[in-house]
């Protein structure tokens, strides 16, 4: 019934099986992939192309089953959905470097499906899927320009770990994700903790080898099994007489036009261009045959425009007249939008991102539910890129693919440098809203939101700046171009995204438009990336170059203290009802964790937090003598002194003589029932009650020499004598305070 063909390697200590023949038969190509017990299953499935169509259709799936991990979907809804941030960001990494290794001009519908049915929550299914459909597509009779092969690198206590498992992950510094063929490498992600150029160079080389071993693995695979590739026909210029006659008509114009500096009158020159020609070849209502399709014509006037731009720019001129290691001019300016925590506009030539940051409490952190234990996530960055910005109209739908992988790379990035929460309790939003672009708007959102968190007083350890590196390569040359505007990347070769601080790379984002990249030239991008950053620092500096001490006063306030776990009862006391009191009383915000942290926040430039912190922090103390209890509320007042409660269900006497540093005929003169005071414990006599004073309090506050004397004052003869009688603490919280069995 079956014919399976099983291939099984140990690639870096740990043993990768690809499978055919069982699973997904009627796919044109569908392979399982396994390591330890985390399997995948990858189809590839082309289709006719569709009437018309002048672009390449591939479309690729990752998705995660709940199922794979032995779990529960969170939320009202079981049933898997749309997909997570997770997902999508996957599948976008598996697209990215198989994308190039299609012939030109094929225009088949492609769909790629990779899907996770068993996770071990030790090897992450993501390099496997970039696998999987390596194989699924090399197996095919789908024209596919591999094997393509992946791997991730990661540094756990200074040494290199390949493909490494969750736990190695969450103690390294250093995490790559590497895809590419044998001998040149198609897609770069990197993020790290300020990791040295050599160390990451060092790491691509590494994996590199370990991608030459998966290829072999897939060759192997298609040894067996593969099938014949089917290349449909596809319409050529077989003679070139098409492209030299669009060449000698517009050439000139093209090359003039992509002179002009100005992206909007450069585009207009171009498609003007474009336009006369294509009016010329395919007038309106004529009868006569044209010379070729207008899919084609398209096809083949980019050639030409990609040719001129190329030409030019390896003559050392580039779209916008810079030199090939010049940085398009900078402004940064920061504290634009008055109610936001932070913000900040960096424009770079005519890409330009305006970026706030929000600071939160904890129950603002995001919570991710997927294969892996659920958690919260306090630091995210929102990339948000509107027609607008390039001068174009389309329905606005919610982020997209691309908008969540930028996202993505700038929040890698500026994550590296966020304080730790012990330090800096705070969930962090930042916003980048893309208002221009001509190229690099992903780098411009992160040197904008380092800007942005810096004006919000994020105590980040470094500023971090973007770049991106492009190349434009020719038989026996090449040449980098620092920071690329978008005809650059179009038409380049690459787009390599390189992110970190004056000591080391935070992220990296590397496209290949080629079928490969070399060691070499690689190498040398990331040196040149490294210089325009330090530059890109410097300029950012003259805006800002360190946090602000304080923060905005519409941000939260928060404090933090630890407290003994026995008594989180009595602090949220029965149902709830101490705590939300505190909560009333002070207008903060309190969140306790089971382990005894509890965090206190307050809006408005309140106070509101350092009252409640009080309040908790006298609940959970036993008395002290020589304590100072502020806020302390009067519940009884006598003729011979008042009785106050210093903590809930905690009380002691003031006596009469104790509640001012002068002489007052009665307690009504100071306080009633009700009244906030100020007092110190002086004693704790042999029965257990309490004495406090005001007048302490009051004469540690006056400067030295206006005390008053040894005849001011009054006695305590004839008012009585300690607190109130003993009774039960349980009062409001229903707990019995520690260590105080009677109050």
């Amino acid at each position: 019934m079956f014919t399976i063909h099983k291939i099984q390697r140990t690639i870096a200590g740990k043993e990768f099986t690809l499978e055919t023949g069982k699973i997904g038969r009627q796919a044109h190509g569908a392979v399982t992939v396994r390591c330890g017990e985390t399997i995948i299953l990858a189809t590839a499935v082309t289709a006719d192309p569709r009437e018309g169509i002048d672009f390449f259709p591939l479309s690729v799936d990752y998705r995660e089953k709940y199922s794979a991990a032995g779990k529960f979907k969170g939320g009202f809804m079981k049933r898997e959905g749309r997909p997570s941030e997770k997902e999508t960001l996957t599948a976008r990494m598996i697209d990215r470097p198989i994308r190039p290794l299609f012939p030109d001009g094929y225009f088949d519908e492609v769909q790629v499906l990779i899907t996770v049915f068993s996770f071990d929550q030790q090897n992450d299914p993501d390099i496997l899927g970039m696998i999987g459909a390596s194989a699924a597509l090399a197996i095919s009779k789908i024209p596919f320009q591999g094997p393509l092969g992946a791997c991730r690198v990661s540094r756990v206590n200074g040494q290199f770990v390949v493909n490494p498992t969750y736990p190695e992950r969450d103690q390294s510094d250093f995490n790559l994700v590497l895809a590419g063929r044998r001998d040149a490498m198609n897609m770069i992600e990197v993020d790290a903790h300020e990791a040295k150029e050599e160390a990451v160079t060092e790491a691509i080389a590494l994996g590199q080898t370990i991608i030459a071993q998966v290829c072999d693995m897939i060759d192997e695979l298609v040894a067996k099994c593969g099938v014949p590739k089917e290349l449909p026909e596809i319409e050529t210029d077989a003679d070139g007489k098409i492209t030299s006659m669009i060449r000698s008509k517009i050439g000139g114009k093209l090359r003039q036009a992509y002179q002009i500096t100005q992206k909007a009158v450069r585009q207009k020159a171009v498609r003007d261009a474009k336009d006369a020609l294509k009016e010329e070849l395919f007038p309106e209502g004529s009868q006569a045959k044209p010379i070729c399709s207008e899919a084609l014509f398209a096809r083949l006037v980019e050639k030409v425009e990609e040719e001129t731009v190329r030409a030019l720019i390896l003559e050392g001129k580039r779209p916008d007249g810079r030199s090939h290691d010049q940085l398009r001019q900078i402004s940064c300016e920061v504290s634009l939008l008055p109610r936001a925590h932070g913000s900040a506009l960096f424009t770079r030539g005519e890409t330009q991102a305006l970026v706030s940051a929000t600071l939160g409490t904890g129950r603002d952190e995001q919570i991710i539910d997927g294969l892996m234990e659920e958690y919260g996530q306090k630091f995210m960055l929102h990339y948000s890129f509107p027609p607008s910005s390039v001068g174009e109209v389309r329905p606005i739908r919610g982020p997209g693919r691309r908008e969540i992988g930028h996202g993505a790379l700038a929040e890698k990035a500026l994550e590296q440098v966020r304080p730790e929460q012990t330090e800096f309790p705070y969930t962090i939003k930042i916003a980048s809203d893309i208002t221009e672009s001509n190229g690099s708007s992903s780098m411009a959102s992160i040197c904008g939101g380092c800007l942005a968190m810096m004006d919000a007083g994020v105590p980040i350890k470094r500023p971090v700046a973007g770049i991106s590196i492009g190349l434009v390569s020719a038989p026996g040359r090449h040449v980098l171009l620092t920071d690329i505007v978008g005809d650059e990347d179009h038409f380049g070769d690459m787009d390599f995204k390189i992110a970190g601080t004056t000591e080391g790379i935070t992220a990296i984002q590397l496209d290949i438009k080629s079928q490969g990249l070399d060691f070499a030239v690689m190498k040398e991008a990331v040196y040149r990336a490294r210089d325009a950053r330090l530059e890109i620092l410097r300029i950012m500096a003259t805006a800002i170059d360190k946090p602000r001490a304080t923060m905005s006063p519409y941000a939260p306030r928060i404090v933090i203290i630890k407290i003994d776990p026995e008594y989180i009862g009595k602090v949220i006391g029965p149902g709830g009802s101490m705590v939300k009191g505190i909560q009333e009383q002070t207008k903060s915000v309190i969140e306790i964790e089971e382990d005894g942290t509890i965090m206190i926040s307050s809006t408005g430039g309140s106070e509101g937090h350092l009252i409640a912190k009080g309040i908790i922090e006298n609940m959970t103390t036993p008395p002290q003598v020589g304590r100072v209890y502020e806020n302390a509320r009067v519940v009884t007042v006598k003729e011979f002194g008042a009785f106050v409660e210093m903590t809930p269900g905690v009380e002691g006497l003031c006596h009469i003589s104790e509640l001012s540093d002068g002489y007052i005929k009665s307690v009504d003169e100071v306080c009633k029932v009700g009244d906030h005071l100020s007092v110190k414990l002086i004693a704790i006599d042999d029965q257990g009650r309490f004495k406090l004073s005001r007048k302490a309090v009051l004469l540690a506050d006056k400067p030295e020499g206006q005390n008053p004397g040894p005849d001011q004052g009054q006695s305590d003869q004839g008012h009585g004598q300690g607190g109130r009688p003993r009774r039960e603490e349980k009062n409001r919280s229903g707990h019995r305070p520690p260590n105080n069995p009677r109050v």
